[in-house]
């Protein structure tokens, strides 16, 4: 019986400590009326071998011990899904941006390429940091709520608080007469003061920008009348199509490409300011083109993600879930 007692020392170990004698008690009277029921049916005490097979059945002592202890969580299973969704905001709004400004450094930056050695490893060890800063707070937050227990999570609850059901896919016509209006004011605004290079001049100072500006200005006016008459279309008829889903997604598509690449181009050619040295003048210019330049990187990460969050996904869900009303409204 030398291994039934050294089994049961263990689970011991692991048993509360006001219940120990109880509980190890109950199982060992347990244990051994199962080797003696083994016992006549073999007519003979069991082998040592026997045994072990025996007390493995039943399982480890830590596992045998955790069926008489009191279930224990750092986040129960009440909290634990908007804990996971808490995280997966996290790492959709830091992490992944983090990670595609790094990318786009690594393929676009030459000064990254040149100082690579130097820079990976401070910033490989940065991200590293932060992620776990990042979802260690999360995790110390929903543990804390886990045993206070805020009563406005589970007592203080109204039915009549909760959101309203809503279709995904319907366009909301407050959206659609915003997306219009916000879109004429820049369209004029785009006309008035943006359609010459020269984009300020007063009081003797005068700022203009390199001829591609005009291949820029047209672009983004396009994108601009195509979003009114898109939004014009969505607020007539307001659910999401397949087709004008595709069209919303090549439009931001395209302002992000135009974005991205305005900051590529030594877009600001002159800034002249009385008494400013000619020198210093020039100065502050390729300043402003270098630090945009640097910037081409995180536009890229960022014009990625919205386009990936917005578009992709509308697509997605359009995907899996086309309703009457959607088919009714298809272009």
């Amino acid at each position: 019986m030398d291994l039934v007692e050294r089994y049961l020392h263990a689970v011991r170990f692991w048993l509360p400590r006001g219940q120990q004698d109880d509980i190890a008690a109950e199982i060992s009277e347990d244990i051994r009326s199962q080797i003696e029921e083994q016992e006549g049916k073999l007519g003979r005490k069991l082998t040592e071998l026997e045994m072990e097979s025996v007390l493995k059945e039943r399982g480890s002592p830590l596992s045998v011990a955790n069926r008489y202890r009191p279930q224990q969580y750092l986040i129960g299973p009440t909290l634990f899904p908007v804990y996971r969704f808490v995280v997966i905001i996290v790492a959709l709004c830091f992490l992944v941006p983090w990670l595609l400004t790094w990318i786009g450094l690594a393929i676009f930056d030459p000064h990254y390429h040149v100082n690579l050695g130097r820079t990976f490893g401070p910033l490989w060890g940065t991200f590293w940091a932060d992620m776990f800063v990042s979802f260690g707070v999360v995790t110390v937050v929903f543990a804390v709520l886990e045993r206070v227990k805020p009563s406005f999570f589970f007592e203080n609850w109204n039915p009549r608080k909760l959101p309203p059901v809503r279709d995904p896919n319907r366009i909301r016509r407050v959206d659609s007469t915003v997306e219009v209006g916000v879109n004429l004011v820049f369209v004029v605004w785009w006309l008035t003061d943006m359609w010459s290079t020269t984009i300020f001049d007063h009081a003797g100072v005068r700022i203009t920008l390199a001829p591609v500006w005009k291949y820029f200005l047209w672009a983004f006016l396009l994108i601009a009348i195509a979003n009114i008459i898109l939004a014009a279309i969505n607020l007539a008829r307001p659910y999401w199509t397949w087709l004008r889903a595709s069209i919303q997604l090549v439009l931001t598509a395209a302002g992000g490409v135009a974005f991205c690449a305005l900051c590529r181009e030594n877009l600001l050619a002159q800034i002249v300011v009385p008494n400013l040295p000619p020198d210093r003048a020039a100065q502050i210019v390729n300043a402003f083109n270098t630090t945009a330049s640097k910037s081409f990187p995180i536009a890229v990460a960022a014009c990625a993600l919205i386009v990936a969050l917005t578009g992709l996904v509308r697509l997605i869900r359009l995907r899996k879930r086309a309703t009457p009303q959607m088919q009714s409204a298809a272009v």
